[in-house]
């Protein structure tokens, strides 16, 4: 992965990428739309940033999973927000 991306992200970026890509509707492409990174590169941020056995758990769910994958997925799914999505944040 890009050492520059990383760099220009931030914490707040880098806890929305991890609770984007733990959302089963919400494909990698739409990660790559908001943030800029590809899906080696959100699996890269995974990596760093979750335990070890949390990133198996997650790599083994998302591993050919249709909803994260927009190519995949039944074209009655047009959306990728979970109910969460948009959530209020604390201050």
């Amino acid at each position: 992965m890009d050492r520059h991306k990383t760099l220009l992200l931030s914490e707040g970026d880098i806890s929305r990428i991890i609770e984007m890509a733990w959302e089963d509707r919400t494909p990698f492409e739409a990660i790559e739309h908001q943030f800029g990174l590809r899906q080696a590169e959100v699996i890269a941020v995974m990596r760093q940033h979750l335990k070890r056995g949390a990133f198996i758990s997650w790599r083994t769910r998302t591993r050919g999973q249709q909803t994260k994958h927009k190519a995949l997925r039944h074209p009655d799914v047009n959306r990728h927000c979970s109910s969460f999505q948009h959530k209020q944040v604390r201050p």
